[in-house]
């Protein structure tokens, strides 16, 4: 009677056994299975756990974890950047009071001939852009300046002669005589910056030697008149990065190490915000000022603004507005410069000009960069309207003497 009931018992244990061994064996294929599914199981040989753990990074933690592509980029420059000190020496105006005759009879002439001085100094950076010394830095940096020093990242210190200037891009050329094997920039394309891309800007801020600061690019082709400076003629690289005074003239660096633009810190108001000019047009415009010390820009002598059918609107219906104004797409002409190619071509406050050589024009920055485009002394056929009127304009560009 004992062993039927042993054999019954034996056989429910096997069952319960067999039960639990199915659910282990169901489990771990469902482990298995699951991960499949979404992401191939790398295959890791004994030893090799390091390529498990790479694979299984995410690009975000690589980036930040890693000792990272910031450092690699920063040590592919580093040495390459500079720091730029000026000094001018600048006389205050003498009050006329003391050039009075009357004043002089009872002071003397030497009491008016002690004229007060005043030495400035300037902070900046740049990079070599040659072996043979070549800096490139903002024009602002260098402009006006007595003395020009460069000092190196291993301290030695240069006397920097200024080669050229350009105003209307703000870009400078330095040379400085240290030898022919200076560390050299490596220069990209700011042709492929796209948004979002890192940015690495290099520099000495503030007086701060050797400062990064890490951000991505915000925006492409800012231009000038954008950001509130209307005697430049750039579309700006916009970054996060932050740039300020004495970053002037140090590169900005994509992820590589590459020099993509050329910090220029012109919005002292620019909060979280910097600005740099694309080294594509740094590389053009250096090569002029190396061989001619300047750069030669057409221009047509306008103040225009952008014009759009609302914006006519808004001021058509304005019982306080001196002119009405054709409610279409164009630039409207704000102010002639006298004597300005513009003036001499006929071109006068209120007309909106429409087309350049056939190309119709929307906006105040497609025309200035009609303008630059274009060859000192060509001839451009300008459509304008003038109240209701259609008129076709030659206007001879000439070339543009003070960016200011």
């Amino acid at each position: 009677m004992r062993f039927p009931k042993l054999s019954r018992s034996l056989r429910q244990l096997s069952t319960h056994v067999l039960a639990i061994a199915l659910g282990v064996v169901l489990t771990v294929s469902t482990l298995q299975v699951l991960p499949s599914q979404a992401e191939p199981a790398p295959t890791v040989t004994a030893g090799d756990t390091s390529q498990l753990i790479a694979q299984r990074q995410s690009p975000a933690s690589a980036a930040i974890g890693s000792s990272s592509f910031v450092t690699a980029a920063v040590n592919r420059v580093g040495t390459a950047v500079v720091r730029i000190d000026t000094e001018r020496t600048i006389t205050r105006r003498v009050d006329p009071f003391l050039e009075d005759p009357f004043f002089r009879r009872f002071f003397g002439d030497g009491f008016s001939q002690q004229m007060p001085s005043e030495q400035l100094r300037g902070l900046g950076s740049g990079f070599i852009i040659d072996k043979s010394g070549l800096v490139l830095t903002n024009a602002h940096v260098v402009d006006k300046a007595d003395k020009v020093t460069v000092r190196l990242k291993d301290g030695r210190t240069f006397e920097g002669k200024v080669q050229g200037i350009d105003e209307v891009t703000d870009l400078a050329v330095v040379k400085i005589n240290a030898g022919n094997d200076l560390p050299v920039a490596p220069l990209g394309s700011s042709s492929n910056v796209q948004v979002g891309d890192w940015a690495i800007a290099v520099g000495n801020p503030l007086g701060f030697d050797n400062t990064v600061t890490l951000g991505i690019v915000s925006t492409l082709k800012r231009s000038s008149a954008q950001v509130g400076i209307s005697d430049k003629r750039l579309d700006f690289i916009q970054t996060d990065a932050a740039i300020n005074p004495g970053n002037s003239g140090g590169p900005l660096l994509n992820g590589l190490g590459e020099v993509i633009g050329i910090n220029t810190a012109i919005r002292s108001d620019a909060m979280g915000i910097g600005f740099a000019i694309p080294i594509d047009k740094a590389k053009a415009i250096a090569t002029q000022l190396q061989r001619d010390g300047k750069v030669a820009h057409p221009y047509l002598g306008v103040q225009m603004v952008t014009l759009t059918p609302d914006l006519a609107k808004q001021n058509n219906t304005d019982p306080n507005s001196p002119i009405q104004i054709p409610e279409i797409n164009g630039v409207f002409v704000m102010r002639v410069v006298p004597n300005s190619p513009a003036a001499s071509a006929g071109i006068r406050r209120g007309d909106v000009i429409l087309q350049v050589d056939g190309k119709a024009i929307t906006s105040a920055e497609q025309l200035q960069n009609v303008v630059e485009d274009s060859r000192l002394g060509q001839v451009l056929q300008v459509k304008v309207q003038r109240g209701n009127q259609i008129q076709q304009l030659s206007v001879r560009t000439a070339e543009l003497q003070n960016a200011s």
